[in-house]
């Protein structure tokens, strides 16, 4: 019965997780109509992908018995998010492309220190714990990577550069893939996905809060209101740009300091 149990979670975590990577595609038909990625931030898109390859490896019968399930829906995603991130870098301006494509490097190179590692050096027990340190790491890096988006809705009031699809799928998808670690006793699919879980419902109460502020407007001062509402408007947009610049910073920083654990450890579904 628990098996039967954790496959149907296994499934569903399947089915919600692909809705999650589709989530996306109206924000990238925005960003395609408009020629211009505006204040989206490509991060979010660079630590699913790595994500994404690491926990389909993980997943593989060779590294972790019984988790194909967990390899058949990240090896999509990889693809899925592949295809984002080099939307991302055709339409994003230069200084931006430049960061994409350092990220979008060291994304590459973990993942290929991983892969080789686990392959080279370690067999059976080490492996799993191996592969599945890493994809725990960084799993909760891209669970925890909409955080500046989150400062910005609560800054700016509005939740325009915050899809609500995204947010529900993160919940529904940490929940879902949560049950099936529990049922599998696997901590490295359980922990992450559970601060996932915990992360997208917050998400869900700031966009119930805010949900009736959506788009430019809702964080600023009708015009026609003398200089006050024009220095506060500019404040708001003051305010996302800096918010995107330190979500790229963040970033960064985090991926150094996950790179550092590599050599321990290193990211899951």
């Amino acid at each position: 019965m628990e098996h039967i149990a954790r496959f149907f979670f296994g499934v569903s975590g399947n089915v919600i997780a692909l809705f999650l990577f589709l989530s996306p595609v109206v924000t990238f038909w925005r960003i395609i109509k408009r020629k211009s990625t505006e204040d989206f931030s490509g991060v979010p898109y660079n630590m699913t992908l790595l994500n994404c390859l690491l926990s389909a490896w993980y997943g593989l019968p060779f590294v972790s018995p019984n988790n194909i399930l967990v390899t058949t829906i990240n090896g999509a995603g990889s693809v899925i998010e592949a295809i984002y991130v080099v939307i991302f870098l055709i339409f994003a301006e230069r200084k931006a492309k430049i960061r994409m494509l350092g990220l979008l490097s060291v994304v590459t190179t973990i993942f290929a220190t991983v892969v080789l590692v686990s392959l080279l050096a370690l067999h059976g027990k080490a492996r799993t714990v191996f592969c599945g340190l890493a994809a725990t790491v960084f799993s909760i890096c891209m669970y925890a990577s909409p955080l500046s988006i989150m400062r910005l809705v609560i800054k700016t009031k509005s939740v325009e550069y915050m899809p609500f699809l995204l947010s529900l799928s993160v919940f529904l998808c940490g929940t879902s893939w949560f049950i099936y670690g529990l049922l599998g006793l696997d901590p490295f699919i359980y922990i992450p996905n559970g601060c996932g879980s915990f992360l997208g419902l917050m998400q869900l109460i700031l966009y119930a809060i805010y949900r009736k502020n959506k788009g430019p407007a809702a964080g600023a001062v009708p015009a026609g209101k003398g200089e006050d509402a024009g220095d506060e408007a500019d404040e708001v947009e003051d305010a996302k740009k800096a918010a995107a610049a330190v979500e790229m910073g963040e970033a960064k920083i985090k991926v150094n300091d996950d790179t550092a654990v590599v050599d321990k450890v290193a990211a899951q579904v």
